[in-house]
């Protein structure tokens, strides 16, 4: 089997576990409600055949009444109303049975004989009902009333409500049978039409990984129709696709530097050291792009991989994941991968110098709605917020992007320090700059941790294999709030020790006179 295949044998894998689960499904969810039905239909006729019994025991037991000198007397059976098929008994004290008689169609009622009899002793006149069967006759629905020291026992046959029961049954069956095999139909269309999307990515990816980059092959690209951004396969398509478009231009720069380098060796020997400087920066590019692609590729390939792992653990049934519980599961691994690809993205349209939708942007108005999100979302933390009144923290930049360097270091302040940490935020203008804040008092980096802590894919757990969403995040966090102060012509810091942790964020400033702010801590204002 060769490469090519290997992708599509995996999709439709998936496809096929994907149809056995939701058939699987819909096939439990109709048992049960067929059974659910049956049971309740069950009950019910049984409820209006036990009224009926008790009806005709009272009846019974109000004609009885009217003769107590005679204990044997089954006289009112011959008046009209009773159904065929009704038997009915006088009991002594004993629960024995003095006579006993059952209503024949155009006949006159008829004894029953001691075999039959035999089979409705032992009943107690508490007014429950009981189920006898009776030779000769069948199965009855019985129940034996007392009144004034007179016992009668009543009951009807079950034929009716079991042939009712068992018509019911068969109607619920066949119409199950039949939805179940519509849904079934319809299921597998959807679920091969929406995998088709994936396969060809996969492909595309297969094909890249066999290409060899040092002779200078064209790489593959993934179809314009399966770039479609407003799916998360189309995100992914997309993404692959731009990351190709980098890499090509890199090696494509590598070749040239490298052409230059030769070049130069020939022109003169003054020209060596340079040569040596720039293949040494052209092998750090390589290493970090190498390093950058396989981290990219690592975490564009785990969301997919549980995906399938969830797939594959439901359709063993091993009864350990429920099916809800396993959707939740594929849906967060999807919305994880679109946000990388949105981080990958943005990183990428940083390094290209694309501009920033530029205005004047009060720091303090955004730094205070920052923490008042950062509360909303996590109150096991001490939110703090530092303003100056004096004077106004005036930029030129892109709000929305400096909104997501203050709302991603709060975060990070969130998922790396323990619940109660105090965590505050300040601003602070000068003449021409504003200085951002955000310290905390929690555990600290690792001062292994600090040299390359804005680099892209830098994370505490350097394992990758993290066990929710929220113990950790892609490493690309404090790198793409790096790149966006440096393309406001800012600069980040961090300085930390157990017990003291800040990020230090500088922008140009300008001035504005006529802004009042005021200052906000915690559940505090000061004026």
């Amino acid at each position: 089997m060769n490469g090519t295949t290997r992708p599509l044998l995996r999709t439709r894998a998936i496809r096929t576990r994907l149809l056995l689960l939701v058939g699987a499904t819909l096939v439990v969810v109709c048992a049960a409600t067929a059974l659910a039905t049956a049971l309740f239909q069950r009950a019910y006729v049984m409820g209006e055949l036990d009224d009926r019994v008790v009806d005709a025991a009272e009846a019974s037991l109000g004609g009885a009444a009217l003769h107590p000198e005679s204990s044997a007397y089954l006289g009112f059976l011959r008046g009209n109303g009773h159904p065929a098929g009704m038997l009915a008994a006088r009991l002594d004290g004993d629960g024995d049975l003095l006579s006993a008689a059952v209503v024949i169609q155009d006949a006159p009622p008829r004894d029953l004989s001691g075999a039959q009899r035999a089979a409705l002793t032992g009943l107690r006149a508490d007014g429950s009902q009981h189920t006898r069967t009776v030779p000769g006759l069948g199965a009855y629905r019985v129940t034996v009333l007392h009144s004034d020291g007179v016992r009668v026992l009543a009951g009807l046959p079950l034929g009716d409500a079991q042939r009712m029961i068992s018509e019911l049954v068969l109607v619920e069956t066949a119409v199950g049978a039949a939805g179940l095999a519509v849904a079934g139909c319809v299921c597998a269309v959807v679920v091969r039409r929406q995998l088709r999307p994936l396969g060809r990515v996969a492909a595309t990816a297969a094909e890249v990984s066999r290409t060899r980059l040092a002779h200078g092959d064209a790489l593959t690209r993934v179809p314009a129709r399966d770039t479609d951004p407003d799916s998360e396969t189309g995100q992914v398509g997309a993404a692959l696709n731009h990351l190709l478009d980098q890499m090509e231009s890199t090696l494509a720069e590598r070749r040239r530097d490298e052409e230059r380098v030769r070049h130069s060796e020939e022109r003169a020997m003054r020209s060596e050291e340079r040569v040596r400087r720039s293949e040494e920066q052209a092998r750090r590019s390589e290493e970090r792009m190498r390093r950058f692609l396989a981290d990219a590729s690592h975490e564009l390939r785990t969301p997919l991989a549980s995906i399938a792992g969830y797939a594959e653990l439901m359709n063993r049934g091993t009864g350990f994941v429920e099916p809800v519980l396993a959707w939740r599961r594929v849906s967060a691994e999807s919305a994880r991968m679109t946000g990388l690809v949105e981080d990958l993205l943005l990183l990428a349209r940083l390094d290209e110098g694309r501009p920033l939708h530029t205005s004047e942007v009060d720091l303090a108005a955004l730094v205070a709605e920052a923490v008042w999100e950062a509360r909303a979302a996590d109150s096991g933390h001490d939110w703090q917020l530092e303003l100056s009144l004096e004077t106004p923290a005036l930029v030129i930049g892109d709000a929305v992007r400096l909104h997501q360097v203050v709302a991603g270091l709060l975060s990070n302040a969130r998922m790396h320090t323990p619940a109660g940490t105090r965590v505050v935020a300040s601003v602070e203008p000068a003449n021409d700059h504003c200085v951002i804040r955000v310290r905390d008092d929690g555990p600290g980096i690792p001062p292994t941790l600090l040299p390359t802590v804005f680099e892209r894919f830098t994370r505490a757990d350097t394992s990758r294999s993290r066990p929710d969403a929220r113990s950790g995040g892609s490493g690309l966090g404090l790198a793409i709030a790096a790149a966006i102060t440096a393309a406001h012509g800012g600069r980040i810091s961090v300085e930390s020790a157990p017990g003291r942790t800040e990020f230090r964020i500088e922008l140009p400033a300008t001035t504005e006179p006529g802004v009042k702010q005021q200052t906000v801590a915690g559940e505090r204002t000061a004026v």
